[in-house]
């Protein structure tokens, strides 16, 4: 699965912006099947959970500071995961990167290394 992310911007504190991670390739079909997470990392640190959707979209996780602000959502018909974002602070300013693996366990889900396949990532800056 070749993952592709889009959507980021510059925004405003206060501000929404909607990512999207499409998905393609020889497996594509089978999307549903992958859990799917997105991940950030801002300059200078290391790379963090955000939220993610489990296999056939069963579950969500959050990370605290996002919790109520974000929502991760998919249409497994478009082979497309998005994260809504909303209320954007200064300090989600980062690399915004889309992961999906076939054999994520929930208790993995917030793990990187539990993903096999990334996106490039898209940058979100967030003004203050």
């Amino acid at each position: 699965v070749q993952l592709q992310a889009s959507g980021g911007g510059l925004v405003q504190a206060g501000g929404s912006l909607r990512l999207s991670c499409a998905a393609s390739g020889r497996t594509f079909s089978r999307y549903a099947m992958y859990a799917v997470g997105w991940f950030r990392q801002a300059p200078g640190k290391e790379r963090e959970f955000v939220a993610a959707s489990g296999r056939s979209g069963g579950s969500t996780s959050y990370r605290d500071s996002v919790r109520g602000r974000f929502t991760i959502s998919r249409d497994n018909a478009k082979n497309t995961v998005y994260l809504q974002m909303n209320s954007l602070k200064a300090e989600d300013t980062a690399v915004y990167y889309c992961a999906a693996g076939n054999s994520v366990i929930l208790s993995m889900i917030k793990n990187p290394s539990a993903y096999s396949n990334w996106g490039q990532g898209t940058l979100v800056t967030v003004s203050s």
